[in-house]
């Protein structure tokens, strides 16, 4: 259902963008986000907004340095990410769900995932 691209190796304080194409979703009626997993850890959401854009959340972690943003006509929604840090190196995902916000979809759980892409940052 999702497919995720745009991972890669980089260095501390670089940057990344990368995609999550949702070609069987009516995109614009449904809240997207970001979520990542680093070995050992929990799976957590990063970034999410709501259907029309009309609440975003960031986890703290992330605040200030990634955005995120949706082209419902592309059905695609990609995840900026800026001064990236080691601790930011995961696999990320994105998932989608009906008349939630996007707080709530960011704290959601979800049975299945796609393949994600994987970023790593290191010197």
């Amino acid at each position: 259902q999702f497919a995720e691209s745009g991972g890669g190796l980089v260095q501390p304080g670089g940057s990344l963008r990368l995609s999550c194409e949702a070609d069987a979703l009516t995109l614009e009626y449904h809240a997207v986000g970001w979520f990542r997993q680093s070995p050992g850890k929990e799976r957590e959401g990063v970034s999410c907004t709501s259907s029309q854009q009309a609440t975003t959340y960031y986890s703290d972690s992330v605040k200030g340095r990634f955005t995120i943003v949706r082209d419902n006509a592309k059905k695609t929604v990609y995840l900026e990410m800026s001064n990236l840090k080691p601790e930011d190196t995961a696999v990320y995902y994105c998932a989608a769900d009906w008349a939630v916000t996007a707080q709530e979809l960011c704290a959601a759980h979800f049975d299945s995932w796609g393949q994600g892409t994987q970023v790593t940052v290191s010197p």
